[in-house]
């Protein structure tokens, strides 16, 4: 399997923020796997200043808690890699934002990392919008870590598209 093209990407990132723009609304990112991909790449269109608020870069557990307020509680029971560490990476960054919409993503991009339970291209997703709607989904995908990690943030954007 392929990555998902930049062609791909950028065009879901602009309905992404014309869906926004159309609604007055504001997106923050909390990304973990993908390393900031999704901000990189909305931060790339020619005007997304005007729906792109701010984005969390929360690598490391410790950063998924001071930054997003992720409780130590969630990730003991869960795992950092869970659709409840998703979930709550994406209330927190409504929180701890502006914005009106949020997305996460947090998984095992590989090529280590994975184990039985949790494999190599488990990747969980939140959502949340400034109306109490938190939704979070989990998938599994294959390919090397480049593929992973784009068909992360293109699941991302296409749930946050649905949501909005």
């Amino acid at each position: 399997m392929a990555r998902v093209s930049d062609e791909e990407l950028h065009q879901l990132a602009r309905e992404l923020g014309d869906k926004l723009c159309e609604r007055g609304w504001k997106l923050a990112t909390a990304e973990s796997c993908t390393g900031g991909w999704v901000g990189q790449l909305v931060t790339a269109l020619p005007g997304s200043s005007h729906w792109y608020e701010r984005g969390f870069i929360t690598y490391a557990n410790a950063a998924k808690i001071e930054m997003l307020g992720v409780s130590e509680r969630t990730l003991a029971s869960h795992g950092a890699v869970s659709e409840e560490t998703a979930a709550a990476m994406a209330a927190g960054a409504l929180k701890h934002s502006h914005a009106q919409a949020t997305l996460a993503i947090t998984g095992i991009a590989g090529p280590g990392g994975g184990t039985p339970q949790k494999p190599v291209g488990l990747v969980c997703y939140g959502w949340a919008l400034a109306d109490g709607t938190l939704m979070s989904s989990t998938c599994r995908l294959d390919g090397d870590r480049e593929e992973i990690r784009s068909r992360a943030v293109a699941a991302a954007l296409r749930g946050l598209i649905e949501l909005v």
